[in-house]
C-alpha cells in the first residue's frame, strides 16, 4: 500500500540543524579543486603538453602551478563529485522515506531531478562551459539508481570492483593507443579561443554531448557513484566517529595511490621524468585519480569529525559550509568568471595568463563564491541553483498524479 506525504512539508529544505558537517564541508572544498581544473582551459593561446590542457613550457612558478594541479587536482576531483552526488541522492532516499513516502514515489522524484540535471547541464554548456559536469552525472543517476539504489552491500561492492578492474584494464590498453597517436587539447581549446559567441556555442555544444556518455566509457566514475550510494547507506560522512579506522586507511591509502599517480604524470610533463617512448599516460592518471577523490572525501570527513568533538565553529568552516550548501551555485558562478574574464568571447584575459596566474584567479574565484555564500547565509538565502532545481523538480513530480507527491530538497 502507497504511503504519501503533505508535499509542503516533504518538499521543504532539511533545517540546517539536521545536515551534517561533513558532506557540505566536502562540497564546498570540492569546488576549490574544480576551479583549479578548469581554469588551465582558458589559457587558449599557449600549445599543450604532455598532461592535455596544461602548456608545454613557462618559468618556474608555472612549472610549480602545473605539477600540484596535476598531482593533486586533475582527474581527482571529479571522483569525488561522483561519490558526494551519489550520497546525496542517498540521503535523499533514505529522508524521504522516513517522512512516510514511498520507494516508487521516491524513484520517481528522483527520476525526475536527474532528468532536470541534465537540463541544467544542456543550459550551462550552451551559454557557459563545454566542460559541464551536471548533465554527466544527471545521466549516471539515471541509470544507475534504477539499477543500485536498494541493492546490498555485496552486490554493490562487487559492481564497484568489476568496475575498477575493467576500467584498468581500459586505462591500460589506451595508454598504449595514446602512445602510438598521442593527442592533445586542441578541442577544447577552440571552445575557449573562439573569439565570437554564438559560434563558441557550437563548440560547446560538440564537445559536451560525448561528455555525457565519457564517464561510462572512463568507468572509475561509475564506481565512485555506486561508492557513493553504499557510504550513504552506513551514514559513513554523516556519522564519522563510528566509523573512523576505515576513514583512516582510506584517506592514507586513497592519497597515496592518487598523489604517486599524479606525480608521475607531473614529472613526465615538466621534463623532470623521461619515460621509454615518451609514453601518453593520461589515462592512467585518471585511473589512479578514484583514489585520490575517495582518499579526499575520507579526510573532509575526518577534519569534520574533529571539528565536531571539540566543539568549535570556526568562521572559515562556517563559510565552507555555506558554500558546501550552495555547491550548484558556486559552481556555475565559476563558469560565469572564465566565460565572462577569460574566454576569447568575453574580455580574454585567459591570453594573458600562464598556469601559475590562472591558478591564482581560480584561487580567487573560489574564494569570492565562498565569501557571497556565507554573505547568503547570513541573510537565509539559499542558492539560486539550488531552488531552482528544486521547484522545477517538485513542480514536475507534483503534474505526474496524486502519488508523485515524493519530493526533497536538492
Amino acid at each position: 500500500m502507497s504511503t504519501t506525504t503533505d508535499p509542503a512539508a516533504a518538499s521543504a529544505p532539511t533545517p540546517v540543524s539536521q545536515r551534517a558537517l561533513a558532506p557540505d564541508l566536502a562540497r564546498g572544498l570540492m569546488l576549490l579543486f574544480i576551479a583549479l581544473a578548469h581554469v588551465p582551459y582558458y589559457l587558449f593561446t599557449a600549445d599543450t603538453g604532455l598532461a592535455g590542457v596544461h602548456p608545454a613550457d613557462g618559468g618556474l612558478a608555472d612549472r610549480i602551478a602545473q605539477a600540484v594541479t596535476i598531482t593533486t587536482v586533475d582527474a581527482r576531483a571529479y571522483p569525488l563529485f561522483a561519490l558526494l552526488f551519489a550520497y546525496g541522492i542517498g540521503q535523499m532516499y533514505s529522508r524521504q522515506i522516513s517522512r512516510g513516502a514511498s520507494p516508487a514515489d521516491v524513484r520517481r522524484m528522483l527520476r525526475t531531478r536527474n532528468l532536470w540535471m541534465i537540463a541544467f547541464g544542456l543550459v550551462h554548456a550552451t551559454l557557459l562551459f563545454f566542460g559541464d559536469i551536471l548533465g554527466a552525472y544527471g545521466l549516471m543517476g539515471l541509470v544507475f539508481v534504477p539499477l543500485f539504489l536498494n541493492r546490498s552491500d555485496r552486490v554493490l561492492k562487487v559492481w564497484i570492483g568489476v568496475l575498477l578492474g575493467l576500467a584498468a584494464l581500459v586505462s591500460v590498453a589506451a595508454t598504449a593507443l595514446m602512445t602510438l597517436t598521442p593527442g592533445g587539447a586542441g578541442a577544447e581549446r577552440l571552445a575557449t579561443a573562439e573569439p565570437g559567441y554564438l559560434a563558441s556555442i557550437l563548440y560547446r555544444l560538440t564537445l559536451w554531448l560525448p561528455s555525457l556518455v565519457s564517464p561510462f566509457i572512463m568507468l572509475v566514475l561509475p564506481a565512485a557513484f555506486l561508492l557513493g550510494l553504499l557510504t550513504a547507506r552506513h551514514r559513513i560522512l554523516e556519522e564519522p566517529g563510528r566509523h573512523l579506522p576505515l576513514l583512516r586507511r582510506t584517506a592514507v591509502v586513497g592519497i597515496a595511490v592518487g598523489w604517486s599517480g599524479g606525480l608521475v604524470q607531473a614529472l613526465v610533463h615538466v621534463g623532470a621524468l623521461t619515460l621509454p617512448g615518451a609514453p601518453d599516460l593520461l589515462m592512467l592518471h585518471n585511473y589512479t585519480g578514484f583514489f585520490a577523490g575517495i582518499g579526499y572525501a575520507a579526510v573532509f570527513a575526518l577534519v569534520a569529525h574533529r571539528i565536531t568533538t571539540a566543539g568549535t565553529d570556526p568562521l572559515p568552516v562556517r563559510a565552507l559550509v555555506a558554500l558546501g550548501r550552495r555547491s550548484m551555485s558556486g559552481y556555475l558562478a565559476q563558469s560565469v568568471v572564465w566565460a565572462g574574464l577569460l574566454a576569447a568571447s568575453g574580455l580574454a584575459l585567459g591570453a594573458h595568463l600562464s598556469s601559475w596566474s590562472a591558478m591564482g584567479v581560480g584561487i580567487a574565484t573560489w574564494l569570492a563564491t565562498v565569501v557571497a555564500a556565507y554573505a547568503m547565509d547570513r541573510a537565509g538565502i539559499r542558492g539560486p541553483a539550488e531552488t531552482a532545481l528544486r521547484k522545477l523538480t517538485y513542480r514536475s513530480v507534483r503534474r505526474a498524479g496524486p502519488k508523485a507527491t515524493a519530493t526533497t530538497t536538492a
